[in-house]
């Protein structure tokens, strides 16, 4: 067998794992009122454990941009336990505050001046014993970023990664630079600007990651205004990856 083929027959088992491990997971939507969900707690002790943050009294983390109406806030779960969480904000001409506008506006500022809008993810946390069970914890989470992605009308999702992230961001969704390394409130590392444009790596990272694929209902039901409120929604990725393959097959 040819390299080649190793590295693609070993990426076919990996994903067919993650849809696998999909199975398992719920995403909860974090209700904009619960200030102190246990997902700001799963922050405060992410960023403690690595000496991020400074200690508070309450042991959450929170901040302005959580309170944004272009805010969506997610707990992901397996087996009923919380594992990880997912910050991101949607940035339109009409809405255009979130944590990379406060950081890089330079260079952001000049895409909504043209009309265009982007999905903002931050505050990737995650459970500690949980990141050691589970290796593939970072692409259960980001799968949300992935669904935004397809939910709302965006051309470009950024991400305000720590340096030594950047490889993964470049492999899996084939990110580029597009802003200098600096520093977010009050996180002690700093952090670059990465892009990718949603139009020109959708097809590829669907097929080569199915388990970021998704049905129309299961982002309605995560991502719509109408119910903000629902508390835990099962992935569709097994579902979303079939209707695909018999759409292709005509």
């Amino acid at each position: 067998m040819s390299i080649a083929s190793q590295s693609q027959s070993s990426s076919s088992r990996f994903a067919t794992t993650l849809v696998d491990l999909l199975d398992h997971v719920r995403y909860r939507r974090v209700p904009a009122e619960q200030q102190f969900d246990p997902v700001y707690r799963l922050r405060y002790e992410a960023y403690r454990r690595e000496d991020f943050i400074p200690i508070n009294s309450q042991q959450v983390t929170r901040d302005e941009f959580d309170d944004l109406a272009n805010c969506y806030c997610f707990g992901v779960y397996i087996e009923d336990r919380l594992v990880s969480s997912l910050r991101f904000h949607v940035v339109t001409p009409e809405q255009s505050h979130s944590p990379c506008m406060s950081v890089w506006p330079d260079v952001l500022q000049p895409m909504l001046d043209r009309g265009q809008s982007f999905i903002d993810p931050g505050r990737f946390t995650a459970d500690f014993e949980a990141s050691l069970a589970y290796p593939a914890l970072p692409y259960l989470t980001l799968r949300l970023a992935a669904m935004a992605c397809e939910y709302f009308p965006v051309r470009y999702c950024m991400s305000a990664v720590r340096p030594e992230h950047t490889a993964f961001y470049k492999r899996i969704f084939g990110a580029t630079p597009l802003g200098d390394e600096r520093t977010y409130a009050n996180l002690a590392f700093p952090m670059q600007l990465y892009t990718a444009e949603v139009p020109a790596i959708r097809d590829r990272v669907a097929d080569r990651y199915p388990f970021f694929m998704s049905t129309p209902e299961e982002r309605a039901a995560l991502f719509g205004r109408e119910n903000p409120n629902v508390v835990a929604i099962a992935p569709s990725a097994r579902q979303a990856q079939r209707l695909e393959l018999m759409a292709r097959a005509g």
